[in-house]
């Protein structure tokens, strides 16, 4: 990996830290993971300058890295215990799953677009980031040969929640997914039983649609 992160760089991430308190982030393992974790390896090079803004930008195949303050958002829900096994669905750039990684989850992430996921396989390899496991698959699908897990994060906008995600969800896991067509609300839904669940209903957010089946490159 050519990238490097750089004094700048790191100076770049301590304003955007700063940024993400301001905004409410409290939890100190999701914002030390953010401190040390270059966000502009995990973006093309036209967009580094900015990488440290709390903006979402793309990565091709019409898809985003998602907004700091987002990820930060949703990994807090997923109330991340050390080894636990977490189904993240929508790789994308694997920023996300990069951070799921560094306080302790243990990390199988879905992507549907072949390129992107051959990209953040790369990364993730690159970076030395053992404790994620990486899949070409159909996220509505799930990992069914993997669960149950303890959390599992949808980081697309549903238009409802997919049963099999709930399915492959433990009893007493987190499934973390913003549900809507254009804007959506963020759900945290707990298993309380095999077959109880119950959910509350978050802030509002804007994701890319989660999509059905697979694409080659």
């Amino acid at each position: 990996m050519c990238v490097k992160d750089t004094y700048r760089h790191k100076g770049l991430r301590r304003q955007l830290i700063e940024t993400l308190k301001k905004k409410g982030i409290r939890d100190q393992r999701v914002l030390s993971a953010m401190a040390n974790l270059p966000r502009h390896f995990f973006l093309e090079k036209a967009f580094e300058e900015w990488a440290y803004q709390d903006k979402a930008f793309p990565i091709g195949n019409s898809q985003t890295i998602s907004q700091p303050y987002t990820v930060a958002y949703q990994t807090i829900l997923l109330d991340i215990k050390k080894r636990d096994r977490v189904l993240e669905v929508g790789t994308g750039s694997g920023y996300q799953a990069a951070i799921l990684a560094m306080i302790g989850a243990r990390v199988y992430t879905i992507e549907r677009q072949e390129l992107l996921h051959k990209r953040s396989k790369q990364l993730l390899e690159d970076l030395g980031l053992e404790g994620v496991r990486t899949y070409h698959r159909d996220g509505y699908k799930g990992l069914p040969e993997f669960a149950p897990f303890d959390k599992i994060i949808v980081t697309a906008g549903a238009p409802s929640v997919p049963e099999a995600l709930l399915k492959q969800l433990e009893v007493g896991g987190i499934l973390v997914i913003p549900v809507g067509d254009v804007n959506q609300k963020m759900y945290k839904i707990v298993r309380e039983s095999k077959d109880r669940y119950s959910e509350t209903i978050l802030d509002d957010f804007r994701f890319v649609p989660f999509l059905k089946g697979v694409t080659k490159e």
